[in-house]
């Protein structure tokens, strides 16, 4: 059969006019967007939550351990958790594809000595010194100390020459220390050896990530904490492990582990390994500003926490002290322009929840009022400083008492 003009032609040709209209191959009135095949996902609350626990968790764990549990070896116990980190991230880069990032790294031997080795020993330095310090600081106290980090960050990197010194910046964070001083000078329970350390761990920290930072200056080293870890943790237990060999080992007996339980070793361990997970899914979900006020309330809540369960007591100027420092941390991560943008939309916020829900609005205004109130309560009277004969705990719990056995007494008859 010849060629007419009725043979079909196919319609896979190239298009003659750009500007011509193009039939849509899909139905976008049923086409579901790639967000909503993968589902709505987790709320970043759940992120949020889940680092503040982890995070509170391996503090007020490690206090337990070294303090309550008198098991008095936090280079062992960091050294424990470099191992078990070790062996963890290994055994996720051959099973699981979290780690496959690591691939993008062009590290060789001679990088890793070079770079990797000494940021794990700072590394090292400042877990040794801050585990050092539970044995003779309260948590609360360490807390309020640890907000001179990004101070001592700054100048550290002032010192080794990754930014330019700035007297801007420097008046920025003087609030901090002022704080900081403050709440120091309230400190009831303070031991000159534990502070020592604490400072120790904090410069040995700032220099880490100063360090860290000028690794990840360039784009060839982009390194998630996971990733990081898998790298410094076979260098932190290396050098952790022969100084507790040197140090803790040799006074050390199998019945100090069996009495602590070697399941309590492993829980401890793998509690502070999913804080590392849990800070990677953190800052893959939210922003700085949530890192931000996420720790700010990470550290008041560890404050109040330290107070419930250790009874460390929390002096009014100590109170006082430590919220000037947390306001002169929070106005330097974010600066003026930007709290007074959230602060406002805050309020807007505020007010809309409050026409919506007047009802939750006064119930929770009337929660935080409780809250603060028994904080405050609490930190005076853990103090010292109201005399015993003007202490209202034990004549409020006996009137508790008693209504409690008149309302049983009731119910029984």
């Amino acid at each position: 059969m010849s060629m007419s003009e009725k043979e079909r032609i196919s319609g896979e040709q190239e298009r003659t006019d750009p500007a011509a209209p193009v039939l849509p191959i899909i139905n976008p009135l049923t086409e579901k967007p790639e967000s909503s095949k993968k589902g709505a996902g987790i709320h970043p609350a759940v992120y949020i939550a889940a680092w503040i626990a982890c995070s509170s968790g391996v503090i007020l764990f490690n206090k337990w351990v070294l303090s309550t549990a008198k098991f008095d070896y936090p280079i062992f116990l960091t050294s424990w958790h470099m191992l078990f980190a070790t062996l963890m991230t290994q055994l996720m880069a051959r099973s699981t594809t979290l780690l496959d990032s690591r691939k993008k790294v062009p590290m060789t031997g001679r990088i890793y000595l070079r770079t990797i080795v000494p940021i794990g020993v700072m590394f090292s330095l400042s877990l040794i010194c801050g585990n050092q310090a539970y044995l003779y600081l309260s948590v609360s106290f360490i807390q309020m100390l640890k907000a001179t980090v990004p101070i001592v960050v700054l100048l550290t990197s002032w010192t080794l020459h990754v930014s330019e010194p700035s007297l801007k910046t420097l008046g920025n964070v003087s609030l901090i220390v002022v704080g900081v001083i403050i709440a120091s000078i309230g400190e009831i329970k303070f031991v000159l050896v534990g502070f020592l350390f604490q400072c120790g761990g904090i410069i040995f920290e700032a220099i880490r990530l100063v360090m860290v930072q000028r690794l990840l200056s360039g784009a060839e080293f982009k390194m998630d904490p996971l990733v990081s870890l898998y790298y410094f943790a076979p260098a932190c237990a290396l050098m952790n492990g022969v100084t507790a060999v040197i140090v803790e080992v040799p006074r050390m007996t199998l019945g100090d582990v069996q009495r602590l339980g070697f399941m309590t070793l492993i829980a401890n361990a793998m509690v502070a390994f999913l804080l590392n997970v849990s800070v990677v899914l953190l800052i893959g979900k939210t922003s700085s500003l949530v890192m931000t006020l996420s720790g700010v309330l990470k550290d008041i809540l560890l404050v109040v926490a330290s107070m419930a369960i250790f009874h460390d007591p929390v002096t009014p100027l100590q109170a006082f002290g430590y919220s000037i420092a947390l306001a002169g941390l929070v106005y330097y991560k974010l600066g003026a322009e930007k709290i007074k943008e959230y602060l406002a939309q805050g309020q807007r916020g505020w007010a809309d929840y409050g026409a919506r829900r007047p009802v939750s609005r006064r119930v929770v205004v009337m929660g935080l009022a409780v809250v603060g109130l028994v904080v405050c309560v609490g930190g005076v009277l853990g103090s010292g400083l109201v005399p015993a004969q003007y202490d209202p705990t034990p004549y409020a719990k006996g009137r508790l008492e008693g209504l409690l056995g008149k309302s049983g007494a009731g119910t029984g008859t």
